[in-house]
């Protein structure tokens, strides 16, 4: 997800800095983070959506009274006689730049369905998961569940619930809301989250089912390089080392593009090589990491200062 203002996600991997990372190919870790679907913002900062996905548009509905929606504070009700639930739906506060107005284009329709004051709650409560997101992921988390409160049967709104629980590393949780937003949305863009979860709750075979033709279809260049690097991570898993090796280098590792997921191919293709103790190239590797690491995506300085002394 990233700034909703202007993008989408990050994703969970081997970080020592303590930032989101996208997968790896080694051991799962409790980072948190998300795999790029090709630059293009996804859930609340979502762009256009992928090939052969619709908006969500109507699918949304103004949450109903009673159960599905906690009653408002009365005039008497203090904020600590709020419930758990009701505390959800209040959701943290959203300062008073924050703006609907703010949510990508292509999101705020999805909204649509929406009634105009619910949309735009919702809608500000998306912006902040994305803005908080790398920086402070639980909070993030919170505006997620707020807006989910909200407008539950609107796909944006779990894709971005989604989202937040993967990078607080709420694996089982991030996958109940990705198959709900899958079921409303028809996108297959979180796949690479998805599989990745699968890793993460120690189930690698569960994994390697993302791996398949009519998933692919629907993903770009570097969804696809995504969803590789996890697979090659549990290949590992299962001690498949030449397998994990051989699904890297089907993939663009020597382009000369500079994008995050190309920094992250990379260092999953050098982790890998170390791993199968080709000590020699996987430093050589790690050396092109560094070249292309300019966000600080990885811990690759740290890795050459142990392998080189």
């Amino acid at each position: 997800m990233a700034d909703h203002r202007n993008s989408g996600p990050q994703n969970r991997g081997s970080n020592s800095r303590g930032k989101p990372n996208r997968p790896n190919s080694g051991k799962p870790t409790s980072s948190g983070g998300k795999p790029s679907s090709g630059g293009k913002p996804t859930s609340a900062g979502r762009g256009r959506p992928d090939s052969g996905s619709r908006p969500a548009g109507r699918s949304g509905g103004a949450p109903r009274r009673g159960n599905d929606r906690p009653d408002r504070p009365g005039r008497g009700q203090s904020a600590s006689d709020r419930t758990d639930a009701q505390k959800v739906y209040d959701g943290p506060a959203i300062p008073d730049d924050v703006s609907a107005k703010d949510l990508d284009k292509f999101a705020r329709q999805e909204l649509q369905g929406l009634p105009d004051k619910l949309a735009e709650k919702v809608a500000r409560h998306l912006v902040m998961a994305g803005v908080l997101l790398h920086e402070d992921p639980e909070l993030a988390h919170k505006h997620a569940l707020a807006a989910r409160a909200r407008a539950m049967r609107v796909g944006l709104v779990r894709e971005a619930t989604g989202e937040t629980a993967y990078a607080c590393g709420n694996w089982a949780e991030a996958l109940a809301e990705f198959r709900a937003a899958k079921r409303m949305t028809g996108r297959h863009s979180y796949a690479p989250m998805m599989a990745d979860a699968e890793r993460a709750l120690k189930r690698p075979e569960k994994a390697l089912e993302y791996d398949r033709p009519d998933i692919r279809a629907h993903l770009d260049e570097a969804g696809n390089t995504e969803l590789s690097i996890v697979i090659a991570g549990a290949r590992r898993d299962l001690g498949h080392l030449d397998a994990a090796l051989q699904i890297l280098e089907s993939e663009p590792l020597t382009t000369k593009g500079r994008a995050d997921w190309v920094t992250r191919l990379r260092y999953a293709y050098a982790d890998t090589l170390l791993a199968a103790g080709r000590t020699d190239e996987a430093i050589t590797w790690f050396h092109r990491v560094a070249g292309t690491d300019a966000n600080n995506l990885t811990d690759v300085e740290e890795r050459l200062t142990q392998l080189e002394g």
